[in-house]
């Protein structure tokens, strides 16, 4: 059963993601952009809040808002370019571009629309996070530390391919 306080935070924080969608698209710096990527990914994370579903959200909201936007702004200041109009110009492409997005979102709402739903008849677990968290130290043990080795592989990768070479140092070859 869903109140009406349920149904207007929906539009009101449907309304949120989608404009500040349209500002990281429309903005003209760069560190701005990021900003309102942020946002837009908080108000993402509040609808999954809204959805009953807290791991999702705290995952989006480390992950995406926290992770990924600290990533772009540090890209922001080691290319040292601040002003997105220097780099990304307006095209000739605009036209093209909003007329491939109507098609689309014509397509994604009649698929929508003609979509047979089903509704699950099982429960959620009171207390989501501490459910999922019992999966994964248990039935699903092995996957969750076989991908914890290969985040940490790819990390040391990371490091090892981004590590400065000084002029003057040896070769091992």
């Amino acid at each position: 059963m869903t109140s009406i306080f349920q149904v207007g935070a929906f539009w009101l924080i449907s309304a949120a993601i989608i404009f500040t969608a349209i500002l990281v698209v429309a903005s003209k710096q760069l560190v701005h952009m990021v900003l309102w990527l942020a946002v837009c990914f908080i108000s993402i994370a509040s609808l999954y809040f809204l959805l009953d579903a807290d791991y999702l959200a705290l995952v989006q909201i480390m992950v995406y808002a926290g992770a990924v936007s600290i990533m772009v702004i540090f890209g922001v200041m080691l290319t040292q370019k601040p002003d997105i109009k220097e780099c990304l110009l307006f095209n000739n492409q605009l036209k093209l571009a909003t007329l491939v997005v109507i098609v689309l979102l014509a397509l994604t709402g009649g698929m929508t629309y003609r979509a047979d739903w089903f509704v699950s008849g099982g429960t959620v677990p009171a207390d989501t996070i501490a459910y999922i968290g019992q999966l994964l130290l248990s039935k699903y043990v092995i996957p969750f530390e076989v991908a914890a080795v290969l985040l940490l592989v790819a990390l040391i990768g990371a490091i090892v391919l981004a590590k400065e070479v000084k002029p003057g140092a040896r070769s091992r070859d």
